[in-house]
């Protein structure tokens, strides 16, 4: 039998992943970084993106905020994350809508944080939308 990693994805609501996979794939960063069974402890920051694990010939994934990735000496990786929500129940017409109310909000407001948070909600509603349309395949 070859060697698992024991996965659990954490975010401020709930534990959403406790699971044995093959491999994980995070949004570092400095880039995507893919960890195998054995990899070297380490412990770095995620940025927002989409996290893919992968068990045999199934893959599933999370969309993650920022946060940390923490791997141990024995297999275990833990990702804590600000929010996070599973590929599954990501609903195209929620994002649809963030996307109008984002864009809306960008056209009226001169206020610059309201700009950025506008910006930021905007960036996540469009990877909801990716990540659920690639999932649906």
């Amino acid at each position: 039998m070859s060697a698992k990693l024991k996965l659990r994805v954490v975010s401020q609501e709930a534990e959403l992943l406790n699971a044995v996979v093959d491999s994980v794939t995070v949004p570092g960063s400095e880039g995507e970084l893919t960890i195998l069974p054995y990899h070297i402890p380490l412990f770095t920051k995620i940025s927002v993106g989409e996290l893919i694990f992968r068990s045999g010939t199934e893959q599933g994934s999370i969309v993650v905020s920022n946060g940390f990735l923490n791997v141990a000496p024995n297999n275990s990786v833990i990702v804590l994350v600000d929010s996070a929500l599973h590929a599954r129940d990501i609903s195209i017409q929620k994002a649809e809508q963030a996307i109008k109310e984002a864009h809306e909000s960008m056209r009226l407001s001169r206020d610059q944080r309201e700009l950025l948070l506008a910006e930021a909600a905007l960036k996540r509603a469009l990877l909801e939308i990716k990540v659920a349309r690639k999932a649906s395949k």
